[in-house]
């Protein structure tokens, strides 16, 4: 998820260089989204698996 985030990112990025702000919008929100789904598995994930391990 993290990497599908790094790709929209470069392409937000490219798409703004070439002057398509709507295409660099769109690609930049789904960039932000899919991050923010990505750090709160990454956080699940953290504390199930301190939690299993702890036993």
């Amino acid at each position: 998820m993290l990497r599908w985030s790094v790709i929209f990112f470069v392409i937000a990025i490219i798409a703004a260089i070439f002057g398509f702000g709507g295409i660099a919008e769109g690609a930049a929100s789904i960039a932000k989204v899919l991050f923010f789904i990505f750090l709160a598995l990454f956080i699940i994930a953290i504390l199930f698996g301190a939690s299993i391990f702890k036993r």
